[in-house]
């Protein structure tokens, strides 16, 4: 895939979550990839919404594939210390 940084070394959980920062003055404080104002928001969005990896590397050319799996990794650990409602709930 292009844009990656690393093709040997196998990048951490730890590395990943370096790239994405929080600073009240960026984007109203919401997480954002690390030198930018692009919000972990905003690219899992373009993810649920089926635009591919390679087209969001495309459109923002400083991005790399690493920057895209820190959103997700930072989304899953977000999740993972939360409790979780679904919209519908079924009942008998």
């Amino acid at each position: 895939m292009p844009h990656s940084e690393t093709e040997d070394d196998p990048v951490t959980e730890h590395d990943l979550l370096e790239r994405i920062e929080i600073k009240p003055a960026v984007m109203v404080g919401k997480p954002v990839i690390r030198g930018t104002r692009l919000t972990v928001e905003y690219i899992l969005g373009l993810l649920a919404h089926g635009t591919a990896m390679d087209e969001i590397l495309g459109e923002y050319p400083g991005l790399t594939v690493e920057d895209i799996q820190a959103c997700l990794l930072f989304a899953t650990k977000s999740l993972g210390s939360t409790s979780f409602m679904p919209l519908h709930t079924e009942t008998a």
